[in-house]
């Protein structure tokens, strides 16, 4: 008797302790978007090797060193929240790593939709940066214009993409007998190629505009990947089943495309990728806030 006395004491004390847990948890049941309020701050991740899209200014310091259409995107919903933005540098896949374990509440970095991203994440409704992503091309050495003009000839040799990206998809799917080659960062795959390490780069238009005009020894081959309709526009991602912050974004979207901000913000944001100080950072996978 005194044992079974013992153990229902035991087990009063450990539902106690779950009780009391449970209480001091309560906070955490709060929304990401409450979450963003009451702190006053949103924090977005995005990967900044992906001009005209998102960059760094090198005249600039701190937060204000990150320039580019979704630094100007992730600004404008900040100020429909009412609340200062914060921007998380990192890789293009530790963004999205970041926004599935809640660790930041969205990410804004040229993503395109896509159906894994679409079982992963809350994708936001579209926003149109131009022609950014209405083409998906690749980028070749200049000396090799006359070797490589149709997907055939691309087969058996390597051919980079950035991981966990709309370009490796269609590289696996639209050059089939070609070896993919991941690359974690643009900057990092635009020296592999110069380099001779891969034979190509798949890239948006938009981008590869700007690496050519920063790099005269690469140019776009003329063979281009055929861009389904609901890849040729971006979403943001954010983390599933916050939902509510979700309707926030897309009412956020709505307004600045109403405005007419998105034309205004890609012109803006081309003539800063084309300026002197403008440039790609390397973001390592292993970066602290990856």
């Amino acid at each position: 008797m005194k044992k079974m006395k013992k153990l229902v004491c035991m087990l009063l004390a450990v539902l106690t302790v779950f009780a009391l847990c449970a209480c001091g948890s309560s906070s955490s049941d709060k929304s990401a978007l409450q979450e963003i309020k009451d702190s006053g701050v949103l924090t977005v991740a995005l990967s900044p090797d992906f001009s005209p899209m998102e960059f760094v200014d090198s005249s600039k310091s701190g937060q204000e060193q990150y320039v580019g259409f979704d630094v100007m995107l992730a600004q404008f919903i900040a100020d429909e929240l009412g609340v200062k933005l914060e921007i998380q540098a990192m890789s293009f896949d530790a963004c999205q790593t970041a926004v599935s374990t809640a660790s930041v509440p969205m990410s804004i970095s040229g993503f395109s939709w896509t159906e894994e991203r679409a079982e992963n994440f809350e994708l936001s409704d579209y926003y149109y940066a131009g022609e950014n992503e209405t083409e998906q091309v690749l980028l070749i050495r200049k000396d090799d214009a006359d070797k490589y003009k149709s997907a055939e000839d691309f087969d058996g040799v390597d051919v980079g993409a950035q991981n966990a990206s709309l370009q490796m998809m269609m590289v696996t799917e639209q050059l089939p007998n070609a070896k993919p080659y991941t690359i974690g960062d643009i900057g990092v795959g635009v020296l592999e190629l110069q380099s001779g390490n891969i034979e190509a780069l798949a890239v948006a238009a938009g981008n590869a505009e700007m690496i050519v005009d920063s790099n005269p020894d690469l140019m776009v081959c003329e063979w281009e990947f055929d861009v389904k309709t609901e890849y040729e526009a971006n979403v943001v991602l954010i983390t599933k089943g916050e939902t509510e912050l979700l309707e926030a974004v897309n009412a956020a979207l709505q307004k600045a495309y109403d405005a007419g901000y998105y034309g205004e913000w890609y012109e803006e944001a081309v003539e800063l990728a084309k300026s002197e100080t403008a440039m790609d950072l390397t973001i390592e996978d292993d970066a602290s806030n990856g």
